[in-house]
């Protein structure tokens, strides 16, 4: 189940990394395009709006390979007593997979939730063992079983 979990997560942010780098492109196409169309005010106008877009585009792109470098070091994560990144942490209240800021992750016709450990409720987890309980948002979890 955690492999899926890990697979899922590991296409989730390959589609972002092609998706930053279309727009990237796109972008980029974009600002040489203006540059030879333009002139006076409107060029500078459109030059930095471009810019601008570049600049997003190559900051998404590198926040999307930051996540897959930290995901790739959770590819071998064995079972532990304590939730940690690579934990798969089944709750009264949901399952969530430690790893990357994914969302919500549909397998075998159950929700999985991908979160970072950085994330709130991520760090609420962090340590814990089985059977222990905490809240959040006004909820009261029970960790049930950790792999």
């Amino acid at each position: 189940m955690k492999t899926q979990l890990y697979q899922l997560c590991l296409d989730f942010i390959e589609k972002r990394i092609a998706t930053a780098t279309e727009a990237l492109q796109q972008a980029q196409e974009a600002s040489n395009d203006d540059t030879k169309s333009s002139a006076g005010d409107k060029f500078e106008t459109g030059r930095e709006m471009a810019q601008q877009d570049i600049n997003r585009n190559k900051q998404l792109l590198a926040d999307a390979q930051q996540q897959k470098a930290v995901l790739l070091t959770l590819a071998d994560i064995t079972e532990t007593a304590k939730v940690r990144s690579g934990s798969l942490v089944i709750t009264n209240n949901g399952s969530f997979y430690i790893g990357i800021s994914a969302g919500q992750l549909l397998l075998e016709g159950k929700t999985y939730f991908a979160i970072s450990a950085a994330s709130p409720i991520g760090k609420l987890l962090v340590g814990k063992t089985a059977g222990a309980q905490f809240d959040f948002n006004g909820k009261a979890y029970q960790i049930e079983d950790i792999s």
